[in-house]
């Protein structure tokens, strides 16, 4: 009786950081920390440009969002914080290009750089606090676990290691080797960490001892991440192949070969309720049956996709390197609504109750929302 009860408490201190926080923040990448990319509230039924800032610099990053204010970062090196309603705030200047979205924890924004540096400033001021250093380059965004009053920051990196460091002062807690580059970021669910690499393995880490418990081989680079709903994680691989796959089995539930058109899978699927969406570089956003990987719908664009979709309880918002974010329907994948935006978009949306936005490459960020 006790090893149960002492089994559920260990989920239940993780679930704070797994779900959503509200409707006013998206204070990580694709949300929170299982990287589903869903959100409770509604997009505007008919949304309109509210206004558009030019940030000076491209950029490849994705933004998100703390307490009305939005952050990202762009390839000068520049990390930028801007109040929802356009105007910036501070910028903090790194000296390396940050290529994935930023991440608010507490009274902190933090992010990795092209040099390998996982840094972290005070999220009001832009002030510097910490730095930890990898030895080499840090792709994607960091993530976080919390159990209890213990709590860490993980990020991946070209080092083929995936670090784990204390938020309070950039320390290391632990770091499990791999054998190829990490690109994405590491999702968290129900006290598990799970990611991919270019090693072509999933693997399951426990947060708190940085153990590693399984590895799946998949057998193929996996340059984005998986997306976790209870014992399921969805990605896709370099080929433009689709899977399900049971973390606690390890079991292959379902697996879509990608067509000798298809390029590679370079975003992370959104999950919600029975519907699996994602993006491929074949131009084509996916949806399918969650649990039998039936396709129920496919929408073409006019570019490659490479951001990620978000998904309400009717919606399917996403960005495509052909210029355009567009809604669609989540039942049918009709088109809804579409805006150019004048040049390709590979971030994903933020989303906020009434409100979102997007970035473009040529560095402008974007806000829609019903005037």
């Amino acid at each position: 009786m006790k090893f149960i009860y002492i089994g559920i408490l260990y989920l239940f201190i993780f679930i704070s950081v797994s779900g959503q926080t509200n409707e006013t923040e998206w204070p990580l990448f694709r949300g929170k920390a299982d990287l589903a990319g869903r959100i409770e509230t509604e997009l505007p039924v008919s949304p309109k440009l509210l206004w558009s800032l030019k940030t000076g610099g491209t950029t490849k990053s994705s933004p998100v969002i703390s307490e009305g204010t939005v952050y990202f970062g762009n390839d000068k090196g520049s990390l930028i914080a801007v109040s929802t309603d356009g105007k910036i705030k501070w910028k903090y200047e790194s000296g390396s290009s940050i290529d994935a979205a930023p991440m608010v924890y507490g009274n902190k924004v933090i992010f990795g750089t092209n040099e390998g540096i996982l840094k972290a400033v005070d999220k009001i001021s832009g002030k510097f606090i910490w730095s930890y250093t990898t030895d080499n380059q840090i792709a994607g965004s960091a993530n976080v676990w919390v159990a209890g009053n213990k709590a860490g920051i993980v990020a991946g990196s070209y080092d083929y290691f995936l670090h784990c460091v204390d938020p309070e002062t950039g320390k290391v807690m632990w770091k499990i080797e791999t054998e190829n580059y990490i690109n994405g970021t590491p999702a968290i669910l129900n006290g598990k960490i799970v990611f991919g690499g270019c090693d072509g393995m999933i693997r399951v880490v426990d947060p708190l001892t940085g153990k590693q418990k399984d590895t799946i081989n998949i057998g193929v680079y996996i340059a984005s991440s998986p997306a976790l709903t209870l014992d399921m994680a969805y990605f896709g691989d370099y080929d433009g192949t689709k899977y399900c796959v049971n973390i606690n089995t390890k079991k292959i539930v379902w697996k879509i070969p990608g067509s000798e058109e298809s390029g590679a899978i370079l975003a992370i699927p959104a999950i919600r309720n029975n519907s699996v969406v994602i993006g491929s570089e074949d131009k084509y956003l996916y949806c399918y049956n969650s649990s039998d990987g039936k396709l129920l719908w496919k929408y073409r664009t006019n570019g490659r996709i490479i951001g990620s979709a978000v998904l309400t309880s009717t919606k399917v918002l996403f960005t495509g390197m052909d210029g355009y974010i567009y809604i669609l329907g989540l039942a049918d994948g009709k088109k809804l609504w579409s805006f150019n935006a004048g040049t390709p978009v590979s971030s994903s949306p933020a989303v906020i109750k009434g409100k979102f936005f997007i970035l473009t490459e040529d560095g402008r960020l974007l806000s829609f929302g019903e005037k």
